[in-house]
C-alpha cells in the first residue's frame, strides 16, 4: 500500500511541475511593490498608482514576462527599441489615474494636462472624455515630448 501511495504523489508532484513551468499563457498586469519596483527604463521607485505602467511580452519558447514603468512614456519608449514592438501578443496595462485600476493602454483614452512622474503628462482613464487621445494619439504625444524635452537625454544603458 505504501508503494502505490509513494507512486501517487511522485507522479501528482511531476505532474504539478511540469503544469507549473509549462504556463506560458498567463497574461494581465501583476501586483507592483510600491517603492520598491524601478522602473525598466529610468529606474525610479514606482510609487505613483495614477500613472504606473506594465508590459507583458511573450517571447518565442519562453514564458512571458513582465516590465514595470513609472510613467506610459517609459514604457512606451522603451517598448519602440524592443523586438517584440508589433507583436499582437504583447500586453500593455496603465493605471487608470482617477480609479487606480490597471486597465488596457490599447483601449484606454489619455487626459493631457496631468502631473506624471516623468513628465509626459497623460493620466489613462476607461472611459472617453472630451479631449482625450486614444493609443496611438497618446503615443505620438510621448514621442513629442521626448523630442522637444528630451527627458531621459543620453544617458540611460539600453
Amino acid at each position: 500500500m505504501h508503494k502505490i501511495t509513494y507512486f501517487i504523489l511522485i507522479f501528482a508532484s511531476i505532474l504539478i511541475l511540469l503544469t507549473g513551468c509549462g504556463n506560458n499563457n498567463q497574461t494581465g498586469p501583476v501586483e507592483v511593490k510600491w517603492d520598491r519596483d524601478a522602473c525598466t527604463r529610468c529606474r525610479m521607485m514606482l510609487s505613483d498608482r495614477d500613472f504606473s505602467a506594465q508590459v507583458r511580452v511573450f517571447p518565442e519558447g519562453k514564458r512571458s514576462k513582465v516590465y514595470k514603468f513609472d510613467d506610459m512614456g517609459c514604457a512606451v519608449l522603451w517598448l519602440e527599441e524592443q523586438p517584440y514592438k508589433n507583436d499582437p501578443k504583447t500586453e500593455i496595462w496603465v493605471n487608470d489615474y482617477k480609479t487606480k485600476e490597471w486597465i488596457d493602454a490599447r483601449k484606454a483614452w489619455f487626459v493631457k494636462g496631468e502631473i506624471s512622474p516623468m513628465g509626459y503628462g497623460l493620466g489613462a482613464e476607461k472611459e472617453k472624455t472630451e479631449g482625450a487621445l486614444n493609443f496611438e494619439q497618446a503615443v505620438k504625444h510621448i514621442e513629442e515630448v521626448e523630442k522637444k524635452l528630451n527627458i531621459h537625454g543620453g544617458n540611460l544603458e539600453h
